[in-house]
């Protein structure tokens, strides 16, 4: 296992990343859901309860968003009850690892507090909004905050940021690959793509 903390290095990279330079969005209007045609088609195919669960934690992140409520660890572990199908889903109490062990994320007695406060930052009007959305989507996949369902709780907070302003994408597959801790300029590239799938028009 590695001994670096993916975690600090991602919180540097977090402060390092070129966010200002992220796409304008725009409100196209789309009879494509990207998140609801990934979850009916893909995931079905794959697994037909595990479309099930996203969907209706979907459903609960787009409400939240309506209701302009607050992100925070509470909100998300609601989403992952769902997805998980779980009672409850606390934030981990040890060491996370990912990609084979090749990244660590370490645990702090401030690391639910820092992520807590990280995604109060999905609403600074200084960032742009798909800066924001990419930057929330490797907060929780770099956190780590479950010990299970981390890519899907990723993804969701990536959609409920943007549907919060009125944003949905047509397409999140291109969303779907492997994102790395020590890797500045594929943060600022996910918020490009963020940009270039809103201009899809399907």
């Amino acid at each position: 296992m590695t001994a670096t903390d993916s975690l600090s290095v991602w919180l540097r990279v977090r402060r390092e990343a070129d966010w200002q330079h992220a796409p304008a969005l725009q409100r196209v209007l789309t009879d494509r859901d990207g998140f609801r045609s990934w979850c009916e088609g893909p995931v079905r195919r794959r697994d037909p309860i595990r479309a099930e669960r996203l969907l209706a934690a979907y459903a609960l992140a787009r409400e939240d968003a309506t209701r302009r409520t607050p992100l925070d660890f509470a909100l998300l572990a609601g989403w992952q009850c769902e997805v998980l199908a779980a009672t409850r889903s606390p934030f981990r109490v040890s060491d996370a690892y990912a990609k084979a062990g090749r990244e660590r994320y370490g645990l702090a007695p401030n690391t639910q507090a820092h992520f807590e406060s990280c995604l109060h930052e999905t609403t600074d009007p200084e960032i742009p909004l798909a800066a924001r959305a990419a930057r929330a989507y490797l907060d929780v996949a770099f956190f780590h905050p479950f010990t299970d369902g981390n890519a899907r709780a990723a993804l969701l907070t990536l959609v409920h940021v943007l549907a919060r302003e009125d944003i949905v994408l047509p397409e999140v597959g291109p969303l779907q690959t492997t994102r790395y801790a020590d890797d500045p300029d594929g943060a600022a590239d996910l918020a490009t793509l963020i940009g270039v799938l809103n201009r899809l028009r399907r």
